[in-house]
């Protein structure tokens, strides 16, 4: 769904762009992936979540860099959403697998009956770190001041 159809239906709002905001996000995604890694020996089921928020913090980034936030109770899918959008059909599977990821993350959360086993964890820690960096390499191509410092 594009950014002004989901502004339109009432599940993003305008924002005012500010990329020292953006950034503490994108900082944030890179601690949270630092956190999970590091809890992978402890609780391969928290790192999974913790992946997943990183990418979460990421995608939330990107919407911001858009002039968009996520609006009402959905937000997570929301931003699932803007992502698929804005990266494309490159990043179609990537994207899919982060939307899997969301939605094991919420069952872990409110039903923690569900293991998921440290190789699946590791899977989405690699995949997190993927699409974290591509978010990442979008907002610097986006951000005017990078743009103005390098040249281009």
């Amino acid at each position: 769904m594009l950014p002004e159809e989901l502004e339109k239906r009432g599940l993003a709002g305008k924002i005012r762009i500010n990329y020292k905001q953006i950034y503490n996000h994108l900082l944030r995604s890179k601690k949270d992936l630092l956190t999970s890694r590091a809890n992978l020996d402890i609780d391969e089921e928290w790192a999974y979540a913790i992946a997943c928020h990183a990418i979460l913090r990421a995608g939330r980034a990107l919407m911001m860099s858009f002039g968009y936030k996520p609006k009402g109770k959905d937000q997570h899918k929301i931003i699932v959403q803007f992502t698929r959008v804005i990266l494309g059909d490159r990043f179609n599977e990537l994207v899919r697998k982060f939307d899997r990821m969301r939605r094991k993350r919420h069952d872990f959360i409110y039903e923690p009956d569900k293991p998921i086993p440290r190789q699946e964890a590791e899977n989405a820690l690699s995949n997190s770190e993927r699409l974290i960096q591509r978010i990442w390499s979008l907002v610097e191509e986006k951000d005017p001041q990078k743009r103005l410092k390098s040249g281009g």
